[in-house]
């Protein structure tokens, strides 16, 4: 199974972590990552921009609404991912629970498998 790993932050945080990603912080990081890859887990990772960089598009009915960022009205955002293939949702929780975070918050949710159409 596929799961989507979550990395959640808040708007005032996600303006104060840029630039971050360097020093023993992203080494441990690096090595967990190279643990994943080499169990075959993981499939894709990424680091999300802020969210003043991004956009929101709202659909009702035949109208379309773009919201452009940042989103200071969200509680929290997603600030970066991780797209896993494991065997069960515990196998993920298991892996997540290896992370070397001293602090976050994180959601894994299985990814739906809709077939070869994708619905």
């Amino acid at each position: 199974m596929r799961v989507m790993i979550f990395a959640k932050t808040s708007p005032e945080y996600e303006n104060m972590a840029q630039g971050s990603g360097t020093g023993r912080g992203a080494e441990s990081i690096d090595r967990f990552h190279d643990e994943l890859v080499g169990a075959g887990i993981l499939l894709a990772t990424g680091k999300l921009e802020p969210s003043s960089k991004g956009a929101r598009v709202r659909f009702d009915g035949p109208k379309r609404t773009v919201v452009d960022g940042p989103f200071t009205e969200a509680k929290e955002l997603v600030g970066g991912f991780w797209l896993w293939q494991v065997r069960s949702l515990d196998e993920a929780i298991e892996w997540l629970k290896r992370a070397p975070f001293e602090g976050g918050d994180f959601e894994v949710r299985p990814v739906h498998d809709a077939g070869p159409s994708g619905s």
